[in-house]
């Protein structure tokens, strides 16, 4: 006990960060925590000399995230999201009827939350508990009802229900694409631009080179940055530093506001993209399958 509150950093510094992170502004922290902008930097610069790396950056009285910061705030946010989860529970007295989703995050906080709010519509009754996830579902310590992942990562003895497309194409910032100044960009100048890889192990995810052989595109050693996690990668995209591999169903609200655009047309369709999986061989209950059934109708093409 005593290592694992050593390894805690200073609990009172998280829900600043956390919001500060969120926001990107101090300022808006600060209104939305009724705090001083002073008391949240002060709580922030804590968090970071007892981590030992910067989180934000800081120029012209704003402050952007770092990429550790961008990795610290989702690994807050999963942590606050399973605290909040279970202790509406609690308080609700309902934990037995709870139908589980589990979720891998990039799915879960680019997708599926936004789009949550018409399965509360559509069953108000319902009581749906998401967990978020980086772990395959073979490694999950908590029984889930119905669990969503990319096709291709373990699964287990889990039953596979259905699936769920999905397309792949090219993406970076607006900001960025100007930089590139206004002569007529092709899929062959991507090999020699700085290029955003997403790398897992095993190699569940499209890469660079799969992407652009579809288009018969042979490149060699592709430039650019690698990293193990998908927000970390698609916020390094909106910030500038490069192309990156968008998936449709979470990169389209970035697409819709502008924080990113497709400069190509070129796309890769997979039709088995995501998988749905039940609880190995357990019978679905009625309101496991209105659950279902409303991913089936809302999310397949």
């Amino acid at each position: 006990m005593d290592n694992f509150k050593r390894s805690l950093p200073p609990l009172s510094s998280l829900v600043p960060f956390e919001a500060a992170a969120r926001l990107e502004s101090f300022s808006k922290a600060s209104d939305e925590l009724h705090l001083t902008q002073a008391a949240i930097s002060k709580q922030v610069r804590s968090l970071e000399e007892f981590l030992g790396v910067a989180l934000f950056t800081r120029r012209n009285r704003a402050v952007f995230l770092t990429e550790a910061g961008a990795e610290f705030r989702d690994a807050v946010r999963t942590a606050f999201l399973g605290i909040a989860s279970r202790a509406e529970e609690l308080k609700s007295g309902r934990d037995n009827n709870a139908i589980v989703l589990e979720v891998q995050l990039c799915e879960a906080f680019y997708w599926l939350m936004p789009n949550i709010t018409h399965l509360h519509r559509k069953f108000p009754d319902l009581d749906v508990r998401l967990n978020a996830s980086i772990q395959p579902i073979t490694e999950t310590a908590e029984k889930f009802d119905l669990a969503i992942q990319t096709s291709g990562r373990p699964s287990g003895d889990h039953t596979r229900l259905l699936t769920l497309s999905d397309d792949v194409f090219a993406v970076c910032s607006p900001s960025y694409l100007a930089s590139l100044g206004d002569h007529p960009l092709t899929l062959r100048n991507l090999v020699d631009l700085p290029l955003l890889h997403h790398v897992a192990t095993p190699q569940y995810w499209s890469t660079w080179s799969d992407w652009l052989g579809e288009f018969h595109i042979r490149p060699g050693e592709l430039k650019g940055k690698f990293y193990d996690s998908y927000p970390v990668m698609m916020q390094a995209c909106v910030e500038g530093l490069g192309f990156a591999l968008g998936w449709r169903r979470t990169s389209e609200k970035m697409l819709a506001s502008g924080d990113l655009v497709r400069p190509f047309s070129e796309s890769i369709h997979l039709p088995e993209a995501l998988s749905v999986y039940q609880w190995r061989d357990e019978t679905l209950s009625p309101s496991v399958r209105q659950v279902l059934e409303w991913l089936n109708s809302s999310f397949a093409d």
